[in-house]
């Protein structure tokens, strides 16, 4: 009697424990349902490697672009390059343009190793030709190859398709600037200069320019200098005006003729703001 009045209030104990327990994870399940939810990683859009063989050498490059199409409405189409010794994913960390454009395709393109103008003279890390008709065109002709790749899953126009780039990258977005004008809307260069030899016979063409006062590889009177040069081919004021932060606009002299120029001239050096890219993006999105 007394053994079986025991159980009893041992198993009635064990019950009020597993009521408790219950109660307690479906507490916890109704809180966390209240809780904002982080947005899960793989609904982010990822960057995908693709190749191409160019002159009988695989090039390579990092994208990001929406679901596939060949409709009537444009795509905007963005190339990326990264500076000399650096890679397609360290340009996507720092520019993120495809974060802040995720309509646009994004290329993050992946240069050869090249000899550089400022540091590595024998050419062991990557980089980008500084000239149309260096190393037999090899990025230029990469280039186009990309562009073509684009063009056959893609409505693309070039009054949609720009080029972005970093120190090396910059100068490789100078040398479309120079040798493919008609198939670019607009330039975002970085922390280089628009080469004398090429500057004077360029097409006026929108570019937001970024600069570093205390740039200590690409000194910052060499960049004033070239600046001054693209003021003249684009036939944009020397005054300018506030754009947007540090950035600052030179209009057109003349409505219908030349080109706009934004100048974010900032108090760092060499290294790309973090937010420049989301810059170039607001600045590529106003050109028309």
């Amino acid at each position: 009697m007394v053994c079986g009045v025991i159980m009893e209030k041992i198993a009635h104990m064990r019950a009020i424990r597993r009521l408790s327990v219950i109660g307690a994870i479906v507490a916890a399940s109704a809180v966390a349902s209240a809780q904002p939810q982080l947005p899960s990683l793989l609904s982010e859009r990822p960057l995908v490697p693709e190749t191409w063989t160019v002159d009988g050498v695989e090039r390579s490059a990092l994208v990001s672009a929406p679901a596939e199409t060949t409709g009537k409405t444009a795509v905007p189409l963005v190339f990326v390059f990264h500076g000399h010794g650096g890679t397609s994913a360290q340009a996507a960390r720092s520019f993120k343009i495809h974060e802040a454009w995720p309509e646009a395709v994004v290329i993050y393109p992946q240069g050869l190793p090249t000899s550089g103008q400022i540091i590595d003279f024998i050419g062991q890390y990557a980089g980008w030709q500084h000239l149309a008709g260096m190393d037999g065109d090899r990025d230029l002709k990469f280039v186009d190859a990309m562009l073509a790749w684009a063009r056959s899953r893609y409505t693309i126009e070039p009054a949609h398709t720009f080029a972005a780039g970093h120190s090396n990258g910059a100068s490789m977005v100078y040398v479309l600037w120079s040798a493919r004008p008609d198939l670019f809307a607009a330039f975002a260069p970085s922390s280089s200069i628009f080469p004398a030899a090429v500057i004077g016979t360029a097409k006026p063409k929108p570019v937001f320019i970024v600069m570093g006062r205390q740039d200590a590889l690409v000194p910052f009177k060499l960049q004033e200098y070239s600046l001054k040069g693209v003021l003249r081919i684009n036939e944009a004021d020397t005054s300018d005006k506030s754009w947007s932060g540090d950035a600052r606009r030179h209009a057109p002299l003349k409505a219908g003729r030349g080109a706009e120029v934004i100048a974010y001239i900032h108090a760092g050096d060499h290294k790309l703001p973090a937010d420049a890219g989301s810059l170039m993006v607001k600045f590529f999105k106003g050109v028309k």
